[in-house]
């Protein structure tokens, strides 16, 4: 340094300052990237905080406070019937039997709004509801469609022991529906070739990209006429005299009439809401809500989970396969 010109030693000057300036920005951005660092371990374990608390909660909101007051116990049907759905038999089920335990239950009451979907899950539910009306004989079911009372809703409702709905309630469409699509052609067009491979004859049956055999169409429709005349044995044996089949053909032909139509063809009892059922039949305006529901962890998972299935069903073609009284 000592043999530096006076015009070397400002640069160097200017160095060690640039130098030093670049050292301390560094060490800025490294504390802010560990405020950083710790703020996210602080938002990630608030998170799992969070889903630990809602486990909890799911755990525990089924436990219902017992009632000391008479009441209506009631059991929601609403939406599509199906095992991952809100509607599914394990839930109906779980409430319907906690409404019929339930000390001061005066009557049990469903409160239905749905078009139906798995035949399956509604012929579960419609065997509890025997199983529980014959296990506590002095507690009626009752069935309050508001909106949409069809398909495999109304088969729920017709193991009630009466049912009512809303003069412009959609009641009805007892019958079975499984509907695909004939994309043969279309590939043919776009040079798509269809490869599958199968051990057993029948294993590709209803395969969108060949054409229905008569064979399967037969097989197909012996099967949705046995699932079907399930179904209107459930109604007959529900219904029984007050079911107006000889004045009414259509009534098992899958179609669906309002509330006030419905009640002419012995389909429901009368016109009330739920609220007019709880204080006119049953007698009395207390009504207390048994229905059942998923943990929001588990229907977080559970939505998880469907993502993944429906892509797996779309890959292998099983998408829309399954029947329903719908």
């Amino acid at each position: 340094m000592e043999n530096q010109s006076p015009s070397q030693r400002p640069a160097d000057e200017k160095e060690w300052k640039l130098i030093e300036k670049l050292l301390g920005q560094a060490q800025e951005e490294h504390r802010k990237s560990r405020r950083w660092g710790i703020f996210f371990k602080f938002l990630t374990f608030a998170y799992l905080f969070v889903l630990l608390g809602l486990m909890m909660t799911g755990r525990t909101s089924s436990n219902l406070s017992p009632v000391t007051e008479e009441h209506v116990a009631v059991v929601a049907v609403n939406g599509v019937i199906a095992p991952d759905q809100d509607a599914s038999a394990d839930l109906i089920v779980t409430g319907l039997t906690r409404a019929f335990e339930a000390e001061n239950s005066k009557a049990v009451l469903l409160k239905i709004n749905s078009p139906g979907g798995s035949p399956v899950q509604s012929n579960q539910v419609y065997n509890a509801i025997k199983r529980l009306r014959d296990n506590h004989p002095d507690k009626k079911v009752y069935a309050a469609i508001t909106d949409v009372g069809a398909s495999g809703a109304y088969y729920i409702a017709s193991a009630a022991d009466e049912i009512y709905a809303d003069p412009a309630s959609i009641v009805g469409s007892i019958g079975v529906i499984m509907a695909g699509f004939g994309l043969e052609e279309a590939a043919d067009k776009l040079g798509v070739e269809r490869r599958v491979l199968t051990a057993g004859d029948n294993k590709a049956i209803m395969d969108p990209f060949s054409p229905i055999r008569a064979s399967d169409r037969e097989h197909m429709e012996t099967m949705l006429g046995e699932i079907h005349q399930q179904f209107i044995t459930a109604v007959r044996d529900g219904r029984g005299d007050r079911l107006r089949e000889d004045e009414n053909p259509d009534v098992f032909s899958g179609l669906f009439w309002t509330g006030e139509r419905a009640e002419t063809m012995g389909l429901i009892d009368g016109l009330k809401s739920p609220g007019d059922v709880a204080r006119d039949v049953v007698g009395t305006d207390e009504m207390v809500n048994y229905s059942a529901s998923r943990s929001p962890m588990e229907e977080f998972l559970r939505k998880f989970g469907v993502s993944i299935g429906e892509g797996i069903a779309s890959q292998i073609g099983l998408e829309g396969a399954v029947p329903s009284i719908r």
